[in-house]
């Protein structure tokens, strides 16, 4: 089970790493990299740095928290709100009829839920 944490909390850090790209990359040629991410064109240039921002910091919150062994509750708290994220971004979907793509942010939610319920509940990282 600690194995399969460590792997989910893994590929979502990678997830959020590569989201984080918003904030460095222009949102026209965000836009412009396919029809599932005209979404970005709805956000002003600073929601959409603040959203990588925040996606930066889930990915470091996932990690380093646990193999440095500084305060760990950080990795289940992140990935509390990284679920609450991704809901933000099933919603968002929902709203503008992408019901083809919402997929991609159910599986990170549940991804997230189970790193979350996995740390809080049954492998705690204990000092």
């Amino acid at each position: 089970m600690n194995v399969a944490l460590w792997i989910t909390a893994g590929v979502l850090a990678v997830v959020c790493l590569v989201g984080s790209s918003k904030m460095f990359v222009p949102q026209e040629k965000l836009a412009a990299t396919g029809s599932s991410a005209q979404w970005v064109l709805e956000f002003s240039p600073g929601a959409l740095k603040a959203i990588g921002a925040v996606e930066l910091l889930a990915a470091v919150g996932l990690i380093l928290p646990a193999v440095l062994d500084i305060a760990p509750v950080l990795v289940p708290l992140t990935a509390t709100g990284l679920v609450l994220l991704f809901a933000c971004a099933a919603t968002m979907r929902l709203r503008r009829g992408e019901k083809a793509t919402i997929a991609g942010d159910q599986i990170y939610l549940a991804l997230a839920a189970f790193v979350a319920w996995g740390r809080f509940g049954p492998m705690p990282f204990t000092g």
